[in-house]
């Protein structure tokens, strides 16, 4: 989470992060209330996520974060437009492995980084309990989901990929879908700075984590 919001802060091109959990944990969204996920604490590691939505259960889950300076064309559209573009590319990397996903096309929620909507919409559900349009689909059943928030750096998108194989070479065909100009690069030594500074004046303190 650390990382995420320092790479939003320090956003220069748009970027997709892609990591795993050490641990089983769950995340929550920023206008989600403690109490909703006290119970996991013996069991699971709690997070609250900078970006806006419900609860997520996270371990064998692949995690991604995108980042979109808001320099950049893409900045400007919609909130659910770039949601849908997002998991149609997502769509488009799992049925290259033979997977038949869709995205949804159900109750359009609002736009996803507004923080008037989130808090409607935020309160104590299970996110994978619940898809809502734009979300990934297989057999009937959502599989992948998102979280953002917009500020004056930029857009951080927030998503989680679950009960897919993601060793078969799923994260580089879904970054090449977002842009065929993609490169691999190492996380500076600023933005890791920021991130450890982060984590422990926020991401790790009690106030963050029962702010709500």
């Amino acid at each position: 989470m650390a990382i995420d919001e320092a790479l939003l802060e320090n956003a220069a091109i748009p970027s997709i992060r892609f990591y795993r959990w050490h641990s089983p944990a769950v995340s929550f969204g920023y206008f989600g209330k403690f109490a909703d996920v006290a119970s996991y604490a013996d069991e699971r590691d709690l997070v609250r996520r900078w970006t806006g939505g419900g609860i997520v259960l996270h371990g064998d889950d692949l995690t991604y974060a995108i980042v979109i300076p808001s320099g950049e064309t893409a900045f400007d559209e919609s909130s659910m437009s770039i949601y849908e573009k997002v998991h149609h590319a997502l769509c488009h990397a799992l049925n290259a492995s033979g997977k038949r996903t869709v995205v949804a096309g159900g109750v359009d929620p609002g736009p996803i980084g507004s923080a008037t909507r989130a808090a409607v919409t935020a309160g104590g559900y299970n996110c994978f309990a619940n898809p809502v349009r734009a979300d990934v689909m297989l057999n009937g059943r959502k599989i992948a989901g998102a979280a953002q928030r917009r500020t004056r750096c930029g857009l951080l998108q927030q998503g989680s990929i679950q009960g897919i194989d993601a060793a078969n070479g799923l994260a580089d065909r879904f970054a090449r879908g977002l842009s065929t100009n993609c490169t691999e690069r190492k996380i500076d030594d600023k933005i890791l700075k920021r991130a450890r500074e982060l984590a422990y004046d926020k991401y790790g303190a009690d106030f963050w984590l029962r702010k709500r």
